[in-house]
């Protein structure tokens, strides 16, 4: 399903996603992500599971992308830092969808595909 460009800020703006599928990556069940929108300005936070605090800081790249830069530290004290391309959808209930391609640029290599849903209030 696809959503109109106007609506980015109000998909993402405030809200919180949980991982539904990232088997390359070190997030998982455990981790919550929460972004913040600006303009075309993206930030957010995301800690749980291996995660033990991580930073986003990106930008809206079209109608329904966005790309992200990202850093963390792990529970055991890893500091990495990666890239990702993704794509805003919303699923058949009606929750925002975040799909990712994304590498690391530090501290790990390689990449994957990732897919991440809001949470429900």
């Amino acid at each position: 399903m696809e959503i109109p460009s106007s609506t980015i800020h109000e998909r993402l703006n405030n809200r919180r996603f949980s991982v539904a599928n990232n088997t390359q990556g070190l997030s998982g069940a455990g981790t919550v992500f929460h972004y913040q929108v600006e303009g075309e300005a993206i930030s957010g936070t995301y800690q749980g599971g291996r995660i033990r605090i991580g930073q986003q800081v990106g930008r809206v790249t079209g109608a329904h992308t966005i790309e992200l830069l990202f850093q963390c530290v792990t529970t055991e004290n890893e500091l990495l830092a990666g890239w990702s391309r993704g794509t805003v959808g919303v699923d058949d209930a009606g929750h925002t969808t975040l799909s990712f391609v994304w590498g690391w640029l530090s501290g790990a290599t390689g990449g994957g595909e990732s897919r991440y849903v809001e949470i429900a209030e």
